[in-house]
């Protein structure tokens, strides 16, 4: 069954809450306070947390980072998704928790619907990213089913398209020439003319800073930092 922890001091957002995952059959925990937050996420894994960021014992976004900082493959898991509700509606207040590893942020007073909508797309991106799958930045590609999405979002290519992605993928940050890329693709790229017009539609689709030209010899995906 789908787990959620609620970190809410206030009864009647908690109770809200805690009613909107019931209705969609999943099980909610409630805790009040970081340190007693921190204990549940050690004791077994959830699917994903609601956080507030003023609670009785510190800010949540320390338990955010707290979180995103824990060893993989123990408990807590540092991929959990997190969406931060918060009455704290300035613009640096959300940034901040999103920079710290936030999955999304909803302001008070909640819209349930709204809150339900955003839960329901996290565990839907969860679900898609899994093992044998290839991530970069905001990218999922799975070599199995040829699904690709960014920022959560699918993205469709065509088969071409998507060779040409999953070679640069597979190889980077190396530069492959247009060669290499026919012959990493298993010639589904019928030449490099070709290689050039699929590289153009993968810009478009995931956005100019994805793929980079190598002057003399081809083209890479672009660093894990951005510029």
């Amino acid at each position: 069954m789908t787990r959620a922890l609620i970190v809410e001091d206030d009864p009647t957002t908690a109770a809200a809450l805690s009613g909107l995952v019931r209705r969609h059959q999943w099980q909610a925990e409630v805790r009040e306070d970081l340190e007693s937050a921190w204990n549940a996420l050690r004791e077994g894994p959830f699917d994903f947390v609601l956080l507030d960021l003023s609670l009785p014992d510190g800010e949540g976004t320390d338990l955010l980072q707290k979180l995103r900082r824990a060893p993989a493959g123990l408990w807590p898991d540092p991929k959990t998704p997190v969406l931060v509700i918060s009455a704290r509606s300035q613009l640096r207040s959300r940034l901040s928790a999103l920079d710290l590893g936030a999955d999304g942020y909803i302001i008070k007073p909640v819209h349930l619907e709204e809150v339900g909508a955003v839960l329901r797309a996290l565990l839907r991106r969860r679900t898609t990213i899994s093992a044998g799958q290839i991530s970069w930045r905001d990218i999922v590609v799975d070599p199995t089913s040829r699904f690709v999405q960014r920022a959560g979002q699918a993205v469709e290519l065509t088969e071409q398209e998507f060779a040409v992605l999953l070679a640069l993928l597979e190889d980077r940050p190396k530069a492959l020439s247009r060669a290499d890329i026919q012959a990493r693709s298993g010639n589904r790229v019928s030449d490099g003319g070709a290689v050039e017009v699929h590289v153009h539609h993968l810009r478009r689709k995931l956005g100019d800073g994805v793929i980079q030209t190598v002057r003399g010899v081809g083209y890479r995906i672009a660093e894990d930092t951005p510029a």
